[in-house]
């Protein structure tokens, strides 16, 4: 396997550069990788298994590929078929998250309650399969997206930070691809022909953060460097509870 000019510069630099600013791997760390079957978790298992073959980061580090079964009629195998590929084996976790949610629960947003039951399956599992970190797919348009949340209702002018410590579990939350943007993540699954199954959630595509990503390509459209000048303002020691690239864990 050998890197690309163009993979280098558009997907495995922004990589490293982000691993290299916030600390988010250490040497030889376990890395679990949250799974979905999508097209950024699936980009995100694919690029931290060739930094880690490849020694890119100067130091070895061990992935994990973790996916949560989450209830729905879903058919994992391609999935599978790409993590066996690799040389690992997918840990898929039982839940009755669909359930809960949708039957039980019958939540008319589902997404909130969806999202915390999801990370207390993942975060745990990883804790027990020994994992310092779990790596998620995460993008720099999905950070932007959340700004805007935040800032729209709630009134807080902040994004997620690119590593988070879990005190409770006890692991780290880190975001490798926030440098990257979501049209390179479809463009590197495009020309590695990787499988993405279809989410069957039957909420995908209506949400408020679908309304928000319709919001940022209307700004990006009429400002082309708006992705990049939210990094630049994200990385200034400005405010608390915002990115800047002296913070540790």
């Amino acid at each position: 396997m050998s890197f690309k000019k163009k993979e280098n510069q558009k997907y495995y630099n922004p990589m490293m550069k982000a691993i290299g600013n916030y600390h988010l791997i250490e040497p030889g760390e376990k890395v679990a990788v949250g799974m979905s079957g999508g097209k950024d978790s699936t980009a995100l298992f694919v690029m931290l298994d060739m930094l880690s073959k490849q020694k890119r980061l100067g130091f070895d580090f061990e992935v994990v590929p973790i996916c949560l079964d989450m209830g729905f009629a879903m058919d994992i195998t391609p999935m599978k078929e790409l993590v066996e590929e690799k040389g690992y084996t997918l840990d898929v976790v039982d839940t009755n998250i669909a359930k809960v949610v949708f039957d039980i629960r019958e939540e008319k947003n589902p997404c909130s309650l969806c999202a915390k039951l999801r990370r207390g399956y993942l975060y745990s599992r990883a804790k027990e399969l020994g994992c310092q970190k779990v790596a998620i797919g995460h993008h720099l348009d999905d950070a932007i997206e959340t700004y805007f949340m935040n800032f729209l209702f709630h009134g807080k002018m902040e994004s997620f930070e690119p590593m988070t410590y879990l005190s409770k579990t006890e692991v780290s939350i880190i975001r490798p691809m926030i440098y990257i943007e979501e049209k390179d993540i479809i463009r590197f699954c495009n020309n590695k022909e990787l499988p993405v199954i279809f989410n069957p959630c039957p909420v995908d595509k209506k949400t408020k953060r679908e309304e928000m990503k319709q919001l940022v390509d209307s700004l990006a459209s009429d400002y082309p460097l708006i992705k990049q000048r939210f990094i630049q303002g994200m990385e200034q020691e400005v405010r608390e509870n915002e990115w800047y690239l002296s913070k540790k864990s």
